[in-house]
């Protein structure tokens, strides 16, 4: 909570994610903005942190970055252009982790 309500963030917030990499491999844990906690997994962080692994030249070449949440595994392929990527993949399960329902007046 500290980081994600930290100048300058602290007008509308950021999800922080806290990484540990190892042999082209990425543990991942997340603090969400709107849900105000950690969250199972977040697509986004996991994608941004496999291309950050990528650009500091650790990820494994021809292979997707295996990124362990503590939602499951997933994996993150994508192809390298010069400075920039394409062909961006993440794939991994994808389970229900809740139900809910609301009442409108």
């Amino acid at each position: 909570r500290l980081i994600r309500y930290s100048e300058p963030y602290a007008e509308k917030g950021i999800n922080v994610n806290f990484i540990e990499s190892g042999n082209g491999t990425l543990k991942i844990r997340t603090y969400e903005r709107g849900v105000e906690d950690e969250t199972f997994s977040c697509g986004t962080g996991s994608v941004a942190a496999a291309l950050a692994l990528e650009l500091e030249g650790k990820a494994l070449q021809g292979k997707p970055v295996e990124i362990i949440t503590k939602g499951g595994t997933l994996y993150v392929d994508f192809k390298r252009n010069g400075d920039g990527f394409s062909d961006i993949w993440l794939t991994g399960p994808a389970i229900k982790v809740y139900e809910g329902f609301f009442e409108t007046n």
